[in-house]
């Protein structure tokens, strides 16, 4: 969409992509805490559509609507990132579920059952459940986000990053897929109901047979086997 003079028609844009700053937060939205407003995420997303904007090469041979996709997605998650929601107690539980879920994979040779990670915390399985559902609201988001590195968003566009950059990028994603291969079969279908069919949690609880609060743990529990993973992996 382009003026006389040649020049991106950064109105009309606007106007066409703006549904779809909505759209994304809207998806986002159902897997965060309550307390993160639709409001703040499309705004950080039309900061990212702006962004793009001023960014776009068509002489580098990726789509706007692609490039515009990832920088909006990407400036939602830079927002989600910044406000740092989780409770630093919170964190080190999580942490230490990481390093339960390690330590057991090591001695068992096999995915460790959740009584066995609550067990090796040395708490009912209650209370390892509850947990779960703490540290849930910080396992934000998509499969770029496990494998971000440094904290830095991997959402850039394709366009911009080096052939090296970009097999790297593959080689991630393959031991992704490895280890999401390895998970217990109820998780792994949770993880692809959730990320690929983009089911909400009440949606999930509906095939798994379960309430949406115990989608939460298996989600909270799956995403702790996956950053062990790659983090042996890595």
């Amino acid at each position: 969409m382009y003026t006389a003079q040649g020049k991106i028609d950064q109105s009309a844009l606007l106007t066409e992509y703006l549904p779809m700053v909505r759209r994304q937060a809207l998806a986002l939205q159902v897997r965060l805490p309550a307390s993160i407003e639709l409001d703040d995420l499309i705004q950080a997303g039309t900061v990212g559509l702006l962004e793009a904007m001023g960014r776009f090469n068509a002489g580098q041979g990726a789509s706007f609507a692609t490039f515009a996709n990832q920088r909006i997605r990407g400036a939602m998650l830079d927002e989600l990132r910044s406000r740092d929601w989780l409770p630093r107690s919170v964190r080190r539980s999580a942490r230490a579920v990481d390093a339960a879920v390690r330590r057991l994979e090591q001695e068992l040779g096999r995915a460790p059952e959740e009584t066995e990670i609550a067990a090796t915390l040395e708490m009912p399985l209650a209370d390892y459940r509850r947990l779960l559902n703490d540290t849930n609201s910080g396992q934000l988001l998509p499969f770029e986000e496990l494998m971000a590195e440094g904290g830095e968003s991997r959402l850039e566009s394709r366009a911009l990053e080096s052939p090296f950059s970009q097999l790297l990028d593959q080689e991630k994603r393959q031991r992704l897929v490895e280890a999401i291969e390895e998970l217990p079969e109820r998780e792994k279908l949770l993880m692809a109901l959730y990320y690929q069919e983009e089911l909400n949690l009440k949606e999930i609880g509906a095939v798994l047979g379960v309430s949406e609060s115990r989608v939460c743990q298996l989600h909270s529990q799956a995403v702790s086997r996956l950053r062990v993973r790659l983090a042996e992996n890595g």
